[in-house]
């Protein structure tokens, strides 16, 4: 399977102008490919192939006045951009179609120089490469320092460069894995846990362990909202806006690595600990609406979930979830029968029927794991009759799903 490796990346100052060139030539490239295409829609013509856009977009326009500053940024980086333009547009057909999974996408739209985000990628034909020293020298840009946290398991087939809105710069590395020495750096178990996920505690855990929410959003909430108010009072366009702009986004980058780093912790430990593992398949969509919504995004069920969906398929552990419907808070574990649904305030309650006294997650974790069927067989992998491991495709420069990230 592929994965992707980030790190930090140093730029000089002369090298940070030729990465924002970089940036800027592959915004133009993506755009002029937008807009060919929906000229081609308006006037009712074919929608031109990739090779024509190509050409007529990079080839031919670096010999017009107007467009000849492409030449000066990496071949590699305006062909990608092209390459993300036909995607973005696949996607968007596919969806129409109703054969892509997930919710309607929208038709791709212009990207401003103003975006948040900025990313250029370098595939194996733009012969970049990492020096002995360390550093990785990417064409017409330079031997850029780098933040080593981990030393990268293979060679790399491609690299995303990407500036955040804090002003950061990274380097995603896409590897291939070794099935098999993934498989031996953590051997089989015959434990199985079931989860249930919630706000009061971000965990609570089959076996009785409950495990607290950290609540990164809610203890940032004081710092986030004085530097809003601050950048609020600064006149736009002015370089101290920037500078407020800048504290703003440094502050929410904080809160987003420390919960990316609890959610990589707690979703290694579970994964190596257990054979097989059994969640609610959420609607976190729909309580984003209601009156829990912060909490709900700080606690980041969602991208908790999706890193334990691509380790287990890696370490070869079984993940699987149960309906978001099924009455896991209602069902006695012990004798199963259906007590009724109960308000939020009743943390515990007893069973009519046996007299069994219940936590109200215990119980509901308890019911995620027998729900999920999971049974361990004589070698100790889990039996469960379809249960497929998630996939895990290569998302080019537009995802930030990695198995490591530098701090």
């Amino acid at each position: 399977m592929q994965l992707r490796y980030v790190y930090r990346v140093y730029p000089d100052p002369g090298q940070q102008g030729a990465l924002a060139q970089a940036f800027g030539c592959a915004r133009v490239v993506f755009n002029d490919a937008v807009r060919a295409r929906e000229d081609a829609r308006k006037a009712g013509a074919a929608f031109p192939t990739a090779a024509e856009l190509s050409t007529r977009l990079i080839t031919q326009a670096k010999q017009t006045t107007a467009r000849s500053w492409l030449g000066e940024v990496s071949a590699v980086v305006l062909q990608q951009s092209l390459r993300d333009a036909e995607t973005a547009y696949r996607n968007f057909f596919a969806s129409l179609k109703g054969t892509r999974k997930g919710p309607r996408i929208g038709a791709p739209r212009f990207k401003s120089r103003k975006d948040a985000r900025q990313s250029i990628r370098f595939t194996a034909n733009a012969r970049w490469k990492i020096t002995d020293s360390g550093r990785l020298n990417l064409p017409k840009i330079g031997a850029v320092k780098v933040k080593w946290s981990r030393t990268l398991p293979t060679t790399p087939t491609s690299v995303t460069v990407i500036k955040d809105a804090a002003g950061r710069f990274f380097a995603s590395f896409v590897i291939d894995t070794d099935p098999q020495a993934d498989a031996g750096r953590m051997p089989a178990t015959g434990q199985t846990i079931g989860i249930d996920l919630g706000l009061t505690h971000f965990a609570v855990l089959s076996d009785g362990m409950k495990i607290d929410s950290p609540r990164f959003l809610r203890r940032a909430e004081k710092k986030l909202k004085k530097a809003q108010r601050e950048l609020s009072r600064k006149q736009k366009g002015s370089k101290n806006r920037e500078k407020a702009r800048l504290r703003v986004a440094r502050a929410h980058a904080r809160v987003t690595d420390a919960r990316h780093e609890f959610h990589h912790q707690l979703s290694t430990k579970l994964i190596s600990e257990n054979q097989g593992i059994a969640v609610e398949d959420l609607s976190v969509v729909g309580l984003a609406r209601t009156r829990l919504a912060k909490s709900v995004h700080d606690a980041g069920w969602s991208s908790f979930v999706n890193m334990l969906q691509y380790k287990a398929e890696r370490y070869g552990r079984t993940l699987v979830r149960i309906g978001r419907f099924t009455p896991t808070s209602q069902t006695c574990s012990t004798c199963g029968v259906k007590d009724g649904p109960k308000p939020l305030k009743v943390r515990e309650w007893t069973c009519a029927a046996c007299g069994a006294v219940h936590d109200r997650d215990i119980n509901a974790a308890k019911n995620v794991k027998t729900a999920a069927g999971l049974a361990v067989s004589a070698c100790g992998a889990p039996v469960r009759p379809g249960a497929i491991p998630a996939q895990r495709e290569e998302t080019g420069s537009h995802g930030f799903p990695a198995e490591a990230r530098a701090a």
